[in-house]
C-alpha cells in the first residue's frame, strides 16, 4: 500500500505536496508513467532519439536521467499528458489488434487513413506536437467504435 493511501486509511492528513488521500503523486504518476512508456519504447522497438520526441524533447541528458532513475523523475504537465496519450495509443493497440506482433508493428507501418496519409502512424506521432498524439489516439478510439 503507498505511502498516502496508508496515511489516509490512518486518518492521518497526508504531507504537504502530496496528492489527495487515494490520488497519485506527482513523483508517483511521473514514475509510473516513465516505467510503462519505457517498456512501450521496448515493444514499438522507437530509437533514442523517437522516445525523446514523444516525451516532448527533452534534453538528452534529462532524458537518460528519467531512464536511469524513473522514480526520481518530477515530470511537467505536458509530459504527463503525452504519456497518458502513448498509453491511451498503446492500449488502443492492443484491444484492436490482440495479436502482440501486430499491435507492436502498427504504428510502422503505412496507413491510408485520412489522419496519416500514406505514411505511417510513428511518423504523426513524431511530428512533435502533442494534437498529433491526440489525433492518432482518437483514430484508434473511433475504430474501437467509441471514445474511452
Amino acid at each position: 500500500m503507498n505511502t498516502v493511501l496508508r496515511l489516509a486509511s490512518s486518518g492521518t492528513k497526508p504531507p504537504p505536496g502530496s496528492a489527495h488521500a487515494g490520488e497519485p503523486t506527482l513523483a508517483q504518476m511521473s514514475a509510473a508513467g516513465l516505467r510503462a512508456f519505457f517498456n512501450i519504447a521496448q515493444d514499438w522497438q522507437l530509437s533514442i532519439d523517437e522516445q525523446i520526441t514523444l516525451l516532448g524533447s527533452p534534453g538528452r541528458s534529462t532524458f537518460f536521467k528519467w531512464k536511469a532513475a524513473p522514480d526520481a523523475a518530477r515530470l511537467s504537465r505536458d509530459t504527463l499528458e503525452r504519456l497518458s496519450y502513448l498509453l491511451g495509443i498503446y492500449k488502443g493497440l492492443q484491444i484492436l489488434l490482440p495479436q502482440p506482433e501486430a499491435a507492436d508493428t502498427w504504428i510502422k507501418k503505412a496507413n491510408s487513413a485520412p489522419p496519416f496519409n500514406g505514411r505511417r502512424a510513428l511518423d504523426r506521432m513524431l511530428a512533435g506536437n502533442l494534437s498529433d498524439l491526440v489525433a492518432v489516439r482518437q483514430y484508434l478510439d473511433a475504430m474501437r467504435g467509441g471514445w474511452a
